[in-house]
This record gives structure tokens, sequence and C-alpha cells, in this order.
């Protein structure tokens, strides 16, 4: 019978989906890690003995040597995917990627557009295209994965169209990042393969991006992500390859963060301690990783708005950080009942507990 497991992160981001990503990874090394959302703006951390790795283009599996696999929900970089492939190559992770033939591709006028523009700055932005990709994919000017093994001639007509609808004209940073753009292109092997590719596997692990309250659908407008990041996607996927037996692991920190503007219940300042490894650092662009306490009712909200989404066997919480917590995680105040509770009190997901 094949098995999914989806993983969903109930908050703003930062709960911790990679070393929960991991923590089933380890005990499934024969199954392909899925993202079914988001793009090159992840940053999930996965930590195993001396070795770190920050997954962005590739699947929280990759560090362990699990393949990697992005639906046609994902945005890719092919410059920062070719950066990160170099950098598990030297930790000897698995760089081998599959990739859906209608995934977006973000171009370094995406990019540029998104750094640039003031509204995207004003809402909150990463600063790595994503959002930009997105809204111009639902435009003439479409570039999918499949365009990368395209004649090159063909490839370039579509680039200066979407310079175009960008209005950038020639310059010297543009002809540069193209350069780079289209450098990195030639240095990748590309694997271009539709769902049919994941009936090979017994075992699917899906890794959201972000959490359910950045939802596109469902967020605060305009302070969201564009894409589902509910279970949407990955139960949709779950349907077409006939998949029934799923379960749930909803993740969230054992305190509330928030990187980037927007609405925050609960915000104050946290002292926090044994936090030396944190991802989610300063940028110009998202500035400083923000905190609260715990928003019990809004976890509730999420789980409620997760279940219009998904049909699931069983349902796991897990719960990261915990020795941030002077008191213990009030599961009481959970309206849900869940199969197993799992903690986490350090960044490695060996270190994993059932704590109910």
């Amino acid at each position: 019978m094949k098995i999914a497991q989806i993983v969903i992160g109930l908050g703003f981001g930062d709960e911790g989906k990679g070393i929960t990503t991991d923590f089933l990874a380890q005990q499934h090394p024969e199954s392909v890690v899925i993202r079914f959302s988001g793009g090159q703006q992840a940053a999930h951390t996965v930590m195993i003995d001396d070795k770190k790795h920050i997954h962005s283009s590739f699947s929280s599996g990759a560090l362990r040597g699990l393949p990697s696999y992005f639906t046609e929900h994902c945005t890719i970089h092919p410059t920062y995917l070719l950066n990160e492939r170099e950098e598990l190559i030297h930790k000897n992770g698995n760089i081998e990627l599959i990739i859906h033939p209608l995934a977006k591709v973000t171009t370094p006028f995406d990019v540029l557009y998104n750094r640039k523009n003031v509204k995207n700055l004003e809402h909150g932005t990463c600063g790595k295209g994503v959002g930009a990709t997105m809204k111009r994919n639902e435009s003439p000017f479409k570039l999918f994965a499949v365009d990368l093994i395209a004649p090159r001639t063909m490839l370039i007509e579509k680039l200066k169209g979407i310079a175009n609808y960008y209005g950038f004209e020639e310059d010297e940073e543009i002809n540069n990042a193209l350069q780079d753009f289209l450098e990195a292109i030639d240095k990748i092997d590309w694997k271009i393969e539709d769902y049919e590719y994941l009936k090979t596997f017994n075992h699917i692990i899906f890794e959201g991006s972000q959490g359910i309250l950045l939802d596109m659908d469902h967020g605060i407008f305009p302070n969201v992500t564009f894409a589902n990041t509910t279970s949407k996607n990955a139960f949709e996927i779950c349907q077409l390859l006939k998949i029934e037996n799923i379960e749930m692991f909803y993740v969230t920190r054992s305190y509330s963060t928030r990187h980037g503007s927007g609405w925050m219940s609960n915000e104050k300042s946290l002292p926090l301690k044994n936090n030396e490894e944190e991802t989610c650092t300063f940028n110009e662009y998202q500035k400083g990783l923000r905190f609260g306490d715990l928003d019990y009712d809004l976890l509730n909200y999420a789980l409620k708005l997760d279940e219009a989404y998904v049909v699931a066997q069983k349902k796991n919480l897990v719960v990261t950080c915990l020795d941030q917590l002077k008191e213990k995680f009030k599961i009481e105040n959970i309206k849900i009942n869940f199969d197993a509770v799992f903690g986490s009190y350090s960044p490695y997901s060996k270190d994993f507990k059932i704590i109910d």
C-alpha cells in the first residue's frame, strides 16, 4: 500500500518543517521528498551530526540522501539551484532533483522587480522573486521548467518578452544577471518529469512551505505568500496517484514567530536561549524575526482550516523549540485529537520524542 506523509506549518512559517521532514526521511530512506508550494525562498534547516544545510532549491531530505521532486506549484531559479547543488555535493547530499514540466521559472527580471517595487517592499518580500514569478505567470509571459530544455533561441525570445513585460531596458546589472542565469541552465542536467515519476515510490513525503497563516486564500492580505500553504496541493496529488493512506504532521514552534511585515497576535520580545542555529536572521527585505507567545486559538484555526482540504487517516502534532518553554506545552488547549504529539528540544531530528 502506498503511503503519503504531509508536513504542514501551522503559523507564519519557520515552524520547523525542515527538521520534521528530516525526521521522516531518517525513518523512510526509500522515499522521495516532494515540495508542493513555494520555491527558492524556503530556508529549511537540517542538521545531521556535524553537517548543516539550509534547503531552498532542494527538498529537506537531500542532506540525508533522498531525491527531491518539485511540483507544478513550485518555482525554481537556475542560478540559486546551481549554487545550492554545489553546496550539497560538498556535503555528500543527494542532488537528484526531478521537476514537473509546469513548475514556474524565476528569472533575473522577476528578482529585480521584486526588490525594486515599492509595494512589494511595503507588503513584505524575501527578495528572491517568487511572488513576482507567480504573478507574471498569470499573464501571457509565462516561463516553465520545460522551457529550460527548449531550443536556446526560443528561450531567449521568451526572456526578451519577460524583460519587456517589466519594462526593463538593457544595462550592465541585467546583462550580468542574465549571463549567470544562462550559464547555470547550461551546467545543470535537467530532469523534467510529470507525476508518473512518483508512481515508482511506495512512500512519499510532502514538505510544505511557509505556514497556513500565510496562505494566499486565507492569510491577511496583502501580507501573504503567492501560494497555497495548506494541504490542498499535496492532497490533490495524492488523489491523482490514488494514495489513500495519508498521515499528517502539523508543525509549530513552542512560541510564535513571523519573519516579515503584517499582523501578528501576542507579539512581544522573548528571552530566547540556545538559538545559535537560528536560520531566520535579519535581512534587508524581511528585517528581523519577530516573536510572541504561542496563540492556541490561531493553532486551532489553522487546524480546522486544513481539515477542509485533506482527508487523513492519521494526524500528528510536532512542537519544536521546546527548550524555550518555561512551562509545559498546553496540549489540552488544542481542540482536535492527535495520534501522537512529538517534541523537539534541539536542532537535531534524532532528538525527537513523543511528549503525549
